[in-house]
């Protein structure tokens, strides 16, 4: 009374009617999953291979090149003067020797100081263009994505992603189109170095 036979198993009535809505719900959403239009994009690719960070690149390679040279030409001055006291210190006199050392602990501290704001100045530099980069990335994932009638685009995070899902190539393109048919950005005017 009031039991129905599932093969094996014995099913009350009572819990009939929630499990054929339940099937029922199952089968609705089904179809409406399969319809929804998901892509994933390698941001890190992006990142290295668009034409736009390829510029960003090099205008900071170019803008922050004649610093690097600058050091570069203190730190081999300062060497010498090291390998000069070296050799001179056996002959020099206890003042000689201590106006000397003084004068290389100074050099060295202001070169050190120099290499720390050269750093801080690049880092700063990288971070603002890496900013306007991912932002560029970003609106022409968007674009595509809304142009190609995507419902959702994954980056960052994702374990497995079948090739067919993969649209970087896609956006990469986009991002090339982009770049030959504007003129190059000029990066902002980079902060005065010290």
């Amino acid at each position: 009374m009031g039991r129905l036979i599932f093969g094996s198993k014995t099913v009350n009535r009572f819990w009939m009617a929630p499990l054929a809505g339940l099937l029922v719900s199952a089968l609705a959403v089904g179809p409406a999953q399969a319809e929804i239009k998901i892509g994933v994009v390698n941001a890190s690719r992006l990142l290295q291979e668009s034409p736009q960070a390829k510029a960003v690149q090099e205008s900071l390679r170019s803008e922050f090149a004649p610093k690097q040279r600058e050091l570069a030409a203190q730190q081999a001055a300062l060497k010498a003067k090291q390998e000069k006291y070296e050799k001179d210190a056996p002959t020099m006199s206890a003042d000689q020797r201590a106006r000397a050392e003084k004068e290389l602990r100074e050099g060295n501290r202001e070169y050190s100081q120099k290499v720390t704001d050269f750093q801080e100045d690049a880092n700063t530099r990288q971070n603002e263009e890496l900013s306007r980069l991912q932002s560029a990335i970003i609106a022409e994932v968007q674009s595509y994505a809304l142009s190609q009638k995507f419902d959702l685009v994954l980056t960052e995070g994702v374990v497995y992603a079948n090739n067919s899902l993969d649209i970087t190539a896609q956006v990469l393109a986009g991002l090339q189109a982009r770049s030959s048919a504007a003129p190059a950005a000029k990066p902002a005017t980079p902060p005065a170095t010290k």
